[in-house]
């Protein structure tokens, strides 16, 4: 199904939740928040495949080496959230995107919008959390 969407669209409680303009919404999104990722990462690893020079002073090669692990971490963790976002990709290829995976809600607009790999609804996530840190603590 193709969707077209206008360049002001932005979601509403007033239509139905999930329709295919705001499925369209929302897998756009992920796709150019994915690209912006993989984009920062290939420049991330070419910077970090750049980066053999041999620093004499002992305090600059720490410098170096701190910037590059900090460059390692900040790859590791867009890594993850790639993986998070075809997770997503693949729940609106299956039609569950946007609701709950555990109580099988709509979960709130707004938050998908600031979260769109969300797969709780605010309420769910922080039972899940609490119960998290309750086991964590015993």
């Amino acid at each position: 199904m193709n969707v077209t969407l206008l360049p002001d669209y932005k979601p509403s409680d007033d239509e139905e939740f999930m329709n295919p303009r705001m499925v369209e919404f929302f897998r756009q999104k992920l796709l150019t928040w994915r690209t912006e990722l993989v984009e920062e990462s290939n420049t991330t690893l070419q910077h970090l495949q750049e980066g053999g020079i041999v620093e004499a002073d002992i305090a600059d090669r720490a410098s170096v080496e701190t910037e590059r692990s900090l460059e390692l971490r900040t790859r590791d963790r867009a890594r993850k959230l790639i993986g998070k976002i075809d997770e997503a990709l693949s729940r609106i290829e299956e039609g569950d995107y946007g609701f709950c995976e555990e109580t099988h809600e709509p979960i709130n607009l707004s938050r998908l919008e600031a979260r769109p790999i969300a797969t709780m609804s605010l309420e769910a996530q922080e039972r899940h959390e609490r119960m998290e840190k309750t086991h964590r603590d015993d």
